[in-house]
């Protein structure tokens, strides 16, 4: 292997030679003589140099990247579609005319091994710029793949995070090598000469690990994902996930407004997820009405026949001792069960709560199949105006406090 490297490395060095003498022998041919000949043997190689970089650029703009994309929209597959972009290639294509003069360079300045030391470091240092940038492109196209329906499983929340971090360490890396570069020292080594400064790194970047960790343990529960309606009254948030990052999860409101809270709040407190309602048979209806103990009585004749006439109850179901709101909590859970809208699989019931000194309280439970916020609220509106006008029929009153003189 190594014996390859220095037969490569020889070749190289002799094609140099050959393409220096015949510049030479053309300038000669000129009448050129001296000093002359090597000042202008440096010029000619200079505009070789930047004639070839922008012919390479050329030919990666105008050729191979047209190319690329019109194969990846011909094919049956998306992912190419998504991570071979524009973006990626437009940066890839800045790579290769600096690699070009990087070649070119020790046989430009051949006898300036300053300058062409000076002038390798910078073009390197360039070349490292312009890797990072493709591969953070790459990794910001890797990331749209797994956006299908807006939903993220597990899974792709485990990528999306991973994308985070490897944009981060992609970032450190090419820092590093960019400062070896620079320096003239191995990059292996600055990496290695790190240790002493891990407590640092840690402090700069503790909120990209605990975002992390924490955006790891989301979605390994199965807590968050993006699409999911969350309330969390401590910061202001009540709406719809947009977006997931390791240090910001994004809510849109239903005012509208963007709220972002971090994932290791979330994990540390409690927030609502109205993802399981959303896909069950229905929304739930708690409701509570206060009555006034003085309009709870026992049934008379009278108010039998009115129930009777009015469809409420049959004769047979009136017989002997009936309490009014015995028969008011009856009614309403026969009513609430013929609802089409409510749905019979789930609980529905009224039941009386612990008396209070502001009346008797009702609770109405029930589930309604609507789940969308309009509809829901017009079909529970509707039924609750039934049971506010049905009241007086049962000569019950609801509570009501009047404001004082």
């Amino acid at each position: 292997m190594n014996e390859q490297i220095v037969s490569a490395a020889h070749d190289r060095v002799v094609a140099m030679d050959a393409v220096r003498d015949v510049v030479e022998q053309l300038i000669s041919l000129t009448g050129m003589q001296g000093d002359a000949v090597y000042v202008m043997r440096h010029v000619l190689m200079a505009v070789v140099a930047i004639l070839l970089a922008w012919l390479a650029d050329v030919v990666c703009r105008r050729l191979v990247l047209p190319a690329v994309m019109k194969f990846t929209a011909h094919t049956s597959a998306k992912w190419d579609d998504i991570v071979f972009n524009r973006d990626v290639l437009v940066a890839a294509c800045h790579i290769v005319p600096a690699v070009v003069v990087w070649l070119l360079l020790p046989l430009v300045f051949y006898q300036k091994p300053i300058v062409e030391d000076l002038l390798s470091r910078a073009t390197a240092v360039y070349i490292t710029v312009m890797t990072v940038r493709l591969l953070l492109a790459f990794v910001n196209a890797s990331k749209k793949l797994d956006m299908g329906d807006g939903q993220r499983t597990s899974t792709q929340q485990y990528f999306h995070s991973f994308c985070g971090v490897l944009r981060i360490v992609v970032v450190f890396v090419g820092t590093v090598v960019a400062v070896g570069i620079v320096i003239n020292r191995s990059p292996l080594s600055l990496l290695a000469g790190l240790g002493a400064t891990s407590a640092v790194m840690m402090l700069v970047f503790r909120d990209t690990i605990t975002g992390l960790v924490a955006g790891v343990r989301l979605t390994s529960n199965n807590m968050l994902h993006i699409g999911d309606w969350i309330t969390f009254d401590k910061a202001g948030v009540n709406g719809v996930v947009e977006e997931m990052s390791l240090t910001t999860v994004k809510v849109r409101n239903f005012d509208n407004t963007i709220v972002t809270v971090s994932p290791t709040t979330l994990v540390q407190d409690s927030f609502q997820n109205w993802k399981g309602m959303q896909q069950s048979g229905g929304r739930r209806v708690k409701r509570m009405v206060l009555f006034d103990f003085h309009s709870i009585c026992v049934v008379d004749d009278a108010m039998k026949q009115r129930l009777v006439d009015g469809g409420y109850f049959s004769a047979k179901e009136l017989t002997g001792r009936q309490i009014n709101m015995t028969l008011f909590r009856r009614y309403m859970e026969r009513y609430i069960a013929s609802l089409k809208e409510v749905n019979p699989d789930m609980t529905f019931m009224v039941r009386q709560l612990e008396a209070t000194s502001t009346g008797l309280p009702l609770e109405f439970y029930f589930f309604l199949k609507e789940k969308s916020w309009v509809e829901y609220e017009h079909q529970l509106a509707d039924i609750m105006d039934n049971v506010y006008a049905v009241t007086p029929i049962f000569g019950i009153k609801i509570y009501q406090q009047y404001p004082e003189q």
